[in-house]
């Protein structure tokens, strides 16, 4: 058990019997009356999203989940494949469970999953991942006449992004993984 300060983003609570992810949070300090942290939560069983105030000094069941340094093998009808690094045991992760990480995830990359119980929750990558363009226009004369212009390539995962127009099929460009956004040619 923790008091609210313990919350954050990313972080597993027991709430209402389920085991929720803290996807949003924002401490409140109102100039009348007590503080509050207001909270957005995802159910991990069910996929239902919650809105929760917790009141500062409330308790808290904080969660600390099993950490396993495993590798992405591949994706099929029934989820993410990945193996465990260090016993070569497979896990497969729901498609829910991945939410938009799974764009992200290449062959032999590796990923920390996190479980709890046995029971996969979450997969952390890492904030920023290199990849090859497959598909990009190239870019016509004159486009960049009015500053900074976008367009859109398409990354070796099949994921799309807009990126400058200096990038061509072949190029490695880094990828911010928490906002989807180009960060940078590699």
């Amino acid at each position: 058990m923790a008091d609210t300060t313990a919350i954050r983003k990313d972080v597993f609570i027991r709430y209402q019997g389920g085991v929720c992810v803290i996807t949003d949070f924002q401490h409140v300090n109102p100039g009348k009356g007590s503080a509050f942290v207001k909270t957005k939560m995802k159910n991990v069983q069910t996929g239902k999203v919650l809105e929760n105030t917790f009141k500062v000094g409330e308790t808290v069941d904080v969660l600390s989940p099993d950490r396993s340094n495993m590798q992405y093998l591949y994706r099929d009808g029934s989820g993410y494949n990945f193996m465990d690094s260090s016993s070569f045991d497979q896990v497969t992760i729901d498609a829910d469970v991945m939410g938009e990480k799974g764009i992200y995830l290449k062959e032999g990359q590796e990923a920390i999953v996190l479980s709890l119980d046995g029971k996969p929750l979450s997969v952390d990558i890492p904030k920023k991942l290199t990849f090859a363009v497959t598909e990009a226009e190239p870019a016509v004369k004159g486009d960049t006449a009015s500053g900074n212009v976008r367009k859109e390539v398409i990354l070796e995962t099949g994921m799309k992004l807009q990126v400058p127009m200096f990038i061509n099929q072949g190029d490695r460009v880094v990828v911010n993984t928490e906002t989807g956004e180009y960060v940078e040619r590699a």
